[in-house]
């Protein structure tokens, strides 16, 4: 199958091989890159063809459909078999000795790659990014939906490809590409910090908080005191701030009318003789008037009620004779 004309045919190359891991031919290099060995049959096939350069292969896992690409480091394989990076044999599903196929193909130049860690501890590098630029010099191409595997301080990264631009599959020679990345597999957002409030501070708030009230501003609340200095016998009561508001003056277009009963208190302070500041300030110098002669003669009928009534024939009896 292999050795009777190679197995070639048409004007591409593609051939069926066996696959074994790098270390059955003692290059470990090769778990650093993307790169494989061939038979020479296969240079030869290759020379005679066309071909792109850099050489970029399809490689084939009929059985578990699985696809990816590479490039060739060496043709010093025995013949009928390839060897290839192990982490590229877990990407395909592929054992030691399963069947693979290779395709020569030719691969856009990539413009943008998506890369997601496994795990957190890539991100905990010094610089992440400057030791995926030195070990994707080894790559020659990078495949939607494989992982790579970073080597660096002797541990083993591995990254998905999440996504390439401008196709599925892209070659990475000689090109400028940006690279972006996406949280690590098992990354967790941080939770935000609860504060737990002990029963007892709550309790301690509610009760606070009606003290933190401010009092309410009351007008009016003052005491009246007389000019010449006497207590007063009827002192006013305080005010409360409901009181206050219940008791604001209509206004009646754009006027404030006087309140009801003003007249009443006003007469009832001026019969008692005391001397109120601001009693006329609501009447007008013609009701003042009018109310001046009847407060006179009230004071007069009071005054003679006061006098003693006159009694005829009371006085005592006296005789001339002695």
């Amino acid at each position: 199958m292999f050795f009777d004309g190679y197995g070639y045919h048409g004007t591409s190359f593609e051939q069926t091989y066996r696959c074994y891991p790098a270390s059955f031919i003692e290059k470990p290099q090769l778990e650093s890159g993307d790169k494989i060995i061939m038979p020479p049959s296969a240079l030869d096939r290759l020379a005679s063809l066309h071909i792109d350069y850099p050489m970029l292969f399809e490689l084939r896992n009929a059985a578990a459909e699985r696809v990816s690409h590479c490039g060739v480091l060496e043709f010093i394989a025995e013949e009928g078999m390839i060897y290839m990076p192990y982490w590229m044999m877990e990407n395909m599903l592929l054992q030691e000795g399963d069947f693979v196929r290779v395709k020569n193909v030719t691969l856009p130049k990539g413009t943008y790659v998506k890369l997601q860690p496994h795990t957190k501890d890539f991100l905990d590098i010094s610089n992440p990014k400057a030791i995926l630029e030195t070990t994707l010099r080894n790559f020659s191409c990078l495949t939607t939906g494989d992982s790579i595997m970073v080597a660096y301080n002797n541990r083993k990264y591995y990254i998905d490809i999440i996504e390439t631009k401008p196709s599925n599959a892209i070659s990475i020679i000689e090109t400028d590409c940006e690279v972006d990345f996406a949280p690590p597999l098992d990354y967790k957002e941080p939770e935000k910090p609860f504060q737990h409030v002990p029963p007892n501070r709550a309790s301690d708030q509610v009760e606070e908080a009606p003290a933190e009230t401010e009092p309410k501003f009351n007008p009016f609340t003052g005491a009246g005191r007389r000019l010449d200095g006497k207590p007063l016998k009827n002192p006013p009561a305080p005010a409360s701030s409901s009181g206050s508001k219940d008791k604001q003056p209509d206004v009646a277009n754009g006027k404030a009318l006087p309140p009801t009963g003003s007249s009443s208190q006003t007469t009832a302070r001026q019969s008692q003789g005391k001397l109120v500041f601001g009693s006329n300030v609501n009447r007008t110098p013609k009701d003042a008037q009018k109310e001046a002669p009847k407060d006179t003669k009230k004071q007069e009928e009071s005054e003679k009620k006061d006098e003693p009534k006159f009694q005829p024939f009371t006085g005592k009896k006296y005789s001339l004779r002695g």
